[in-house]
């Protein structure tokens, strides 16, 4: 019985030792310092929201932007994109007009 006692012992204590070093590992990379004081925001919000998950994704900078913004954004880009294009094609026309008159004096040059 005592075989199984220290076996036992030694079983709890690897885990207990990985726990640890994860619990450091969270703590040297500042998780536990952020995800405290996000849990203390929401304690201390007057109102509580809704949904406590959306609160803290919110907090983190993961919750994305609102969808009107995320409209407003698909819009911007559409204009941009088409902005993008009828300049990429003026700068072909103008490429080509100057192509144009680099080979015509070198032609005259010539003569």
């Amino acid at each position: 019985m005592v075989c199984y006692a220290v076996s036992c012992c030694e079983h709890t204590t690897a885990p207990e030792s990985k726990r640890e070093q994860f619990r450091r590992y969270l703590e040297k990379s500042g998780v536990l310092d952020t995800l405290t004081s996000i849990l203390v925001a929401l304690y201390e919000e007057p109102e509580k929201p809704n949904n406590a998950l959306d609160f803290i994704k919110l907090q983190l900078g993961a919750a994305g932007p609102e969808p009107a913004d995320a409209e407003a954004l698909r819009m911007e880009l559409a204009d941009l994109q088409q902005k993008c294009n009828l300049l990429m094609k003026e700068n072909e026309e103008l490429r080509n007009k100057l192509m144009q008159f680099e080979t015509s004096p070198a032609e005259g040059d010539g003569e």
